[in-house]
């Protein structure tokens, strides 16, 4: 995977009959991979989360990715009939995909109670499926007499119908709690779930999606699949539970099974990376070698001034106080920057930003809130390639960017050079600090005041 560039993939349309299903390839591997919609994200907005974004990198590193938005949803065709929102459809637009891209053959990918389309494909068209790796998957969603780990018909009504509404939180069901609780409380991500989930479909054709989903049952068609299939499973899931992953494994005869730790049902949330390992071995026969992916970013790092002494003096419940006021007031000017918190350290933040000139705009406004609650930051601002590692970051650009923070004064941003060079031609006024040794860093380097 290393010195190789992932960049954004062109949406494509491939069309049957009347309809038009959009499609994107990612990646160059020897053996094409289809992965089947679900949940309702659409692919236009996929890259701009970045576990899934980190996701399909991996993937495209050992494998041709196509993903695509079924009919109805996304970039897709808008349909006017219930007879065409189906399974079955579904499956057919994965063909008609691979038709337009030429393969004739294709392992398959899916999650979820969304997986039904995927078993279909594999059990009627199996000369166009080479492995089939199902990730948190069913093959029916609801209870009956002989299948009791299914789902109360009481208990599924709401993602039917409430969970589609937009006020669906307010009136206390959160499905992003029960799909993926380890990313619940991270408003960036919510605020990104939301807005996918708005731009694949209406909320009526996303309810009659759902309803179809939950109805469907094709465990008749377990015993027709002679695809070789992996099947993963998360052990503490909820949405999916596990009892549904063990079933398949049981009944598709070529199956191999493997339980994996988490509570999340979003295949690409949590620890993705095993299940990454599990997919290329069986795919490909063989594991490589995950490289730390490096991407080009703005580190912004922020630090309160004179810290200690002021907890001296408020005392542990008044500093906790307003350290708590300190944490809030940045991230609320995070996320209207758009900047990815990473983590706090010490008394002060780390945040990403793919912009340089929205950086620094949210660097100023970060010294002008916390003016306001009676706090001095200092914030260093480094422009360079980081290390992803899991949700966290690594590398010199983060070590750089600390000892840029260290050097500013009081309410002072102080940059790199790199950063003062990329923003030229923005019209801002910078002051020079002079060249200076960073300790653990090569060279000298100047830095600027903004």
């Amino acid at each position: 995977m290393a010195g190789r560039r992932f960049q954004a993939a062109r949406i494509q349309f491939a069309s049957r009959f009347d309809l038009d299903i959009a499609y994107q390839v990612l990646g160059e591997g020897p053996v094409d991979l289809i992965v089947m919609p679900g949940p309702f994200v659409p692919i236009d907005v996929m890259d701009a989360e970045p576990a899934m974004y980190r996701f399909y990198r991996r993937l495209s590193s050992f494998c041709r990715v196509i993903r695509f938005d079924q009919r109805g949803m996304g970039m897709s065709s808008r349909i006017g009939s219930d007879a065409t929102v189906t399974p079955s459809c579904w499956a057919e637009d994965a063909i008609t995909v691979l038709d337009a891209i030429g393969s004739e053959r294709a392992a398959v990918l899916a999650s979820g109670f969304t997986a039904v389309s995927a078993l279909l494909l594999a059990a009627d068209h199996p000369d166009r499926v080479s492995h089939l790796v199902l990730v948190n998957a069913s093959a029916r969603a609801l209870w009956a007499a002989d299948y009791e780990f299914g789902a109360k018909s009481d208990g599924a009504n709401p993602f039917t119908t409430i969970a589609h509404e937009p006020d669906a939180v307010e009136r206390g069901f959160d499905v992003l709690r029960i799909v993926a609780p380890s990313v619940a409380s991270d408003r960036a991500f919510r605020s990104w779930w939301d807005h996918a989930g708005n731009r694949a479909a209406s909320p009526s054709m996303a309810r009659k999606s759902s309803e179809v989903i939950a109805g469907a049952d094709v465990r008749h068609k377990l015993s027709s699949i002679t695809t070789p299939t992996l099947v993963m499973h998360r052990r503490d899931s909820a949405f999916v539970g596990v009892e549904h992953g063990r079933y398949l494994g049981d009944h598709i005869a070529c199956a191999r099974y493997v339980e994996l730790p988490g509570n999340d049902s979003l295949y690409w949330i949590g620890d993705a990376g095993p299940m990454l390992d599990e997919v290329e071995e069986f795919i490909t026969g063989s594991r490589g070698e995950a490289d730390a992916e490096r991407v080009l970013s703005t580190v912004v790092i922020t630090d309160i001034v004179g810290s200690t002494a002021r907890a001296a003096t408020l005392g542990d419940d008044r500093w906790r106080d307003l350290l708590d006021h300190h944490d809030a007031t940045v991230r609320n000017t995070l996320d209207r920057f758009r900047g990815h918190e990473i983590n706090t350290a010490g008394d002060g933040f780390i945040a990403t930003f793919t912009s340089p000139s929205g950086a620094l705009d949210c660097a100023e406004a970060i010294v002008d809130a916390v003016a306001s609650i009676g706090l001095e930051v200092r914030v260093g601002v480094h422009a360079g390639e980081v290390e992803m590692r899991g949700d966290d970051i690594a590398g010199m650009a983060v070590h750089i960017g600390a000892r840029i923070a260290a050097l500013a004064g009081p309410s002072e941003v102080l940059v790199s050079s790199t950063v003062r060079e990329i923003v030229a031609g923005s019209l801002r006024t910078f002051t020079s600090r002079g060249v200076h040794d960073l300790k653990g860093v090569p060279g000298p380097w100047h830095l600027y005041s903004l």
